[in-house]
C-alpha cells in the first residue's frame, strides 16, 4: 500500500518490562515535540510509567508507536485490528521481525514515521472457533497436546475433505507474517509477505507422511482430537483460548479483520528475513 500523510497525532504502546525501554520515552517525547505530534497514551501505559492521568482516545491516532519486540507487536497490531490504524515498531525485544528500526535508530526512525515516509502492509486474519469461542489471530493459531511428552491423534479435514489422522504433537496453522515463527521452526514453509494464505503444519509428527499444506482463502480447515485422556489446547497468537477433551474441534477459517504494519520502506520481506535468518 502506499505511503501515508504525515502524522499528527500518535499512540504509544510499549514492552511490558518498564525496564526495557530505558530511556526510550524521554527520547521519543523529543521527537514528537520536534514534529508538533501529540502523544496518545493508553490508561496502563500512563499507570506503568508513572505518567499524569488523562483521557487519550488512543483510537483516533494515525499512527502506533510501539517501543518493544514482536511480543509487543503482536499484542498490539491484534488491539488496532480492523482500525485502520497501523502500526510502527522500534525494536526493544531481541528478535523484532516486525518493526523497521532499531533502539539506536529511535530518532531517524520515528521522525520519518511521523513525517509518513512509510509504507503500508495489509496483514490478513485467521479466525479459530473452538469450544464456543471465537477468537482472530494475526500470527498463527496452535493446536498442541496439553500434557507435555503426549502425543495426540488429530483428524484433519480441509473444506469437508478428510485427510485422514496424524499421530503428532499438534498443528500449526499461520498467516504469511506468522510462517517465519512457530511454523518455521516445524519445518513449515516461508511465505512472503502479502501472501493471503494459511499453511497447516504438524508439530513433531510421528510419521513419515505428514507435510505442510499451504490453502488459499476461502478453505477451512477442521482438526478434531481423536485421543481418549489427552485434552488439546488451542492459542491464538500464543495466547490460550480453549481446551478440547475428546471428540473436540476447532475450525480454522480466513479472517476479515484486518491489522495494519507500518515499515520504512527500505525493510522488505528479504531483507529482515536476511538479518534474522543469516546463511
Amino acid at each position: 500500500m502506499p505511503p501515508s500523510e504525515s502524522v499528527r497525532s500518535a499512540a504509544v504502546i510499549t514492552h511490558g518490562r518498564v525496564e526495557t525501554i530505558g530511556d526510550a520515552l524521554e527520547r521519543l517525547h523529543a521527537v514528537a515535540e520536534h514534529n508538533d505530534v501529540t502523544l496518545l497514551f493508553p490508561k496502563e501505559e500512563r499507570e506503568k510509567h508513572g505518567l499524569p492521568l488523562a483521557d487519550d482516545d488512543v483510537m483516533k491516532a494515525d499512527l502506533v508507536i510501539v517501543l518493544g519486540g514482536d511480543g509487543t507487536m503482536l499484542r498490539t497490531l491484534d488491539r488496532f485490528m480492523d482500525s485502520g490504524i497501523p502500526v510502527f515498531g522500534v525494536n526493544y525485544g531481541r528478535v523484532g521481525f516486525l518493526t523497521s528500526c532499531s533502539a539506536a535508530e529511535l530518532e531517524n526512525g520515528v521522525e520519518r514515521a511521523f513525517s509518513g515516509d512509510y509504507r503500508l502492509l495489509e496483514l490478513p486474519t485467521l479466525e479459530v472457533t473452538a469450544d464456543g469461542q471465537r477468537r482472530a489471530a494475526i500470527n498463527d493459531i496452535v493446536l498442541i497436546s496439553s500434557t507435555h511428552g503426549r502425543v495426540v491423534e488429530l483428524n484433519w479435514q480441509v473444506d469437508g475433505e478428510d485427510y485422514g489422522n496424524v499421530a503428532c504433537d499438534g498443528m500449526v496453522c499461520a498467516t504469511a507474517l506468522g510462517s517465519t515463527a512457530y511454523n518455521l521452526s516445524n519445518g513449515g514453509p516461508v511465505l512472503v509477505w502479502g501472501i493471503d494464505v494459511m499453511s497447516i503444519t504438524f508439530v513433531a509428527p510421528h510419521t513419515l507422511a505428514a507435510r505442510s499444506l499451504v490453502v488459499p482463502r476461502g478453505r477451512s480447515l477442521v482438526a478434531s482430537n481423536v485421543t481418549a485422556e489427552i485434552p488439546l489446547s488451542v492459542l491464538v497468537d500464543g495466547h490460550p483460548l480453549a481446551e478440547l477433551g475428546f471428540g473436540g474441534r476447532a475450525e480454522v477459517t480466513f479472517g476479515e479483520k484486518r491489522g495494519l504494519l507500518a515499515l520504512l520502506p527500505e525493510i522488505t520481506f528479504v531483507r529482515r528475513f536476511r538479518e534474522i535468518f543469516p546463511s
